[in-house]
């Protein structure tokens, strides 16, 4: 029987408060265990079904993690999912540093009050399919080690580096930098099909209720538009956030592609 106590500790995970005081958090499914396993961070326990454990156990040769048995119905005491999987993962949070002349020399993701955790999971998923490494989140925006933001990544928080900034000093910080653009996201602007897109720069994506807050708005030199179609007819009043994330890396890397490959852009 798996001890109450144990239950009680990573339940206690769940919440913020107690993943900053153990520095640790988890994640569940197959798909993340992998993930978690092939990565650098450090596994400090993994709970698992017996069947999991013997399919997995070439997976497991080496693994210096505590690994404990777990029946089915244990672990739906502790699972945050609504069909719990096989196996949780307890992890501990990867610190990351970042240095300002070589993220002069790329593309990053800028997230201003990004309160959803789906929303922040999908974008780091987004991040590491358009190859950003790194994101930075306003101090305010949903805690990275959210469950439902870890189980949202889908294994790209193992590659993408979040840190969460004072947005506002990290924009100032990079002004040394000669065309270095802060491009924006707004329901008005230039038409991002028509705007000159640079390998390098901060893109910055607004909160979900109110876009990009007042005090960030100044300091953005590239205002961006993903327009409707047809252009002028009547439609959805905006796009969701990370939908909206999507398009415009997308649109980045495919101007990125076409000078490379001496295509039109």
């Amino acid at each position: 029987m798996f001890s109450k106590n144990k239950i009680k500790f990573i339940n206690s995970l769940k919440k913020t408060k107690y993943r900053e005081i153990h520095k640790l958090f988890f994640a569940e499914g197959e798909k993340l265990a992998d993930e978690l396993l092939n990565s650098g961070i450090k596994i400090t326990n993994i709970l698992a079904t017996k069947d999991w454990i013997k399919t997995n156990s070439l997976k497991l040769n080496g693994c210096k993690a505590e690994i404990d048995e777990i029946a089915e119905v244990e672990l739906a005491k502790i699972s945050s999912l609504s069909t719990p999987n096989q196996v949780l993962i307890i992890a501990e949070q990867p610190q990351y540093t970042y240095h300002l002349e070589e993220i002069s020399t790329k593309l990053s993701l800028l997230l201003d009050d990004i309160n959803d955790p789906g929303n922040l999971g999908t974008i780091i998923r987004i991040a590491d399919w358009f190859g950003i490494q790194n994101i930075f989140c306003s101090e305010s925006s949903v805690n990275l080690f959210n469950p439902k933001v870890v189980q949202s990544t889908m294994g790209a928080i193992c590659r993408v580096k979040v840190h969460y900034v004072d947005i506002p000093t990290l924009i100032n910080s990079v002004k040394r930098y000669p065309d270095f653009n802060i491009y924006g996201t707004f329901l008005e602007g230039s038409t991002i099909y028509n705007e000159p897109l640079d390998e390098k720069g901060f893109i910055i994506m607004g909160s979900e209720s109110h876009g990009i807050s007042e005090k960030i708005k100044p300091l953005i030199n590239k205002k961006l538009f993903i327009p409707n179609f047809p252009i002028g007819e009547k439609s959805s009043e905006s796009l969701n956030i990370s939908v909206a994330t999507a398009i415009v890396c997308s649109e980045f890397r495919r101007r990125s592609f076409s000078t490379q490959n001496g295509m039109k852009p």
